[in-house]
């Protein structure tokens, strides 16, 4: 393969320059395709499932069973934030119209502000798995400030009622009533502000309008089935594994990321965002090309985990690290 036909940017002395492996021009170009038919296949068959888990959930109101079907909804709800990301990144649609579209519906569901989210999300990819204060997504992807406790106490299903206090909730409402936060200062331009308080005034609004939908027919249910699902979801069993117990402001995501394999259903609510290694690279190949990405670079990637075997390292890692802020998982990468 000559130079012509290759893209290499190696780790060098200059520490600003991210590794990428090497990928022929051409082949990266396709990979870059995105078509409409991809995404609204996806979208179709997400909506389709959970309107039909809703309805079981409301079927079965008031028995034991709402339980383990509102535990399934809860989960594929909480596949709004590949969405989301998706739509966010405009991968997921050919058509710019339908990925804003879709950007604002899933974000409404994941209750991420849309505004704030495009800004800070943007940064997260500049600053992966960095500990700089700027990087508003860390705190959710690197265990600086976990005890072994509070790991695991992250994975029991509405345990996010109990830190409610720190949520996006609490944010947004800031945000709506003009309350200026940290991450408004530091990852939202000035001229897109208003936009971002404006959007969270809807988001309030919807809130309000699903609560007093709730009190009008007596009943919880709306607020269960819109208002709360992203409490009770097991999304974060795989969502936790993207860059914990790894390496720190690395600039080889190989070293601060991790790819793992899920099965068939968990990788459709995830939007084959499990090959997270992949997606950091190239941020800019949809996700339903994430697979024939790292077909073609294989050799120049760490071996991809299940979450068994991601689990039995990022464990005894959140243990050490807890003792010892500046311990790391040690990957290996190929030479190549």
């Amino acid at each position: 393969m000559s130079n012509n036909d290759s893209i290499k940017i190696g780790i060098n002395n200059t520490s600003n320059e991210w590794f990428r492996p090497i990928i022929d021009k051409k082949e990266l170009k396709n990979l870059t395709k995105r078509n409409d038919f991809a995404g609204w296949r996806h979208i179709i068959i997400y909506f389709f499932a959970l309107f039909s888990l809703g309805l079981f959930c409301t079927y079965f109101w008031g028995t034991w069973w709402f339980v383990i079907f509102y535990i399934a909804y809860c989960t594929l709800w909480g596949g709004a934030d590949a969405i989301w990301h998706e739509c966010g990144h405009r991968t997921a649609f050919k058509t710019r119209s339908l990925n804003d579209f879709f950007y604002y519906i899933a974000s409404f569901m994941n209750n991420f502000e849309p505004v704030r989210w495009k800004w800070s999300h943007s940064l997260h990819h500049s600053y992966t798995a960095s500990v700089d204060p700027h990087d508003y997504e860390v705190d959710g992807s690197i265990f600086a400030k976990h005890t072994f406790l509070s790991f695991i106490l992250n994975f029991i299903p509405g345990i996010g009622f109990f830190t409610i206090h720190k949520s996006l909730y609490v944010e947004i409402i800031k945000h709506a009533l003009g309350i200026k936060t940290d991450v408004m200062e530091d990852c939202i331009p000035e001229d897109k502000i208003n936009d971002c308080i404006n959007s969270s005034r809807i988001f309030v609004l919807l809130w309000i309008t699903i609560i007093a939908v709730s009190i009008y027919f007596s009943t919880f249910l709306p607020i269960f089935l819109f208002l709360i699902p992203k409490f009770f979801g097991i999304n974060g069993i795989w969502g936790v594994t993207q860059h914990m117990g790894l390496k720190e402001s690395a600039k080889d995501h190989r070293l601060s990321t991790r790819s793992v394999r899920l099965n068939p259903i968990f990788s459709f609510i995830y939007w084959k965002m499990e090959y997270h290694i992949e997606h950091h690279m190239f941020p800019m190949i949809p996700s339903y090309n994430l697979p024939k990405l790292y077909e073609v670079i294989k050799v120049q990637m760490p071996e991809p985990q299940t979450l068994y075997q991601a689990y039995k390292e990022i464990i005894p890692a959140v243990i050490k690290k807890s003792k010892n802020p500046d311990y790391f998982i040690p990957v290996q990468v190929p030479n190549n």
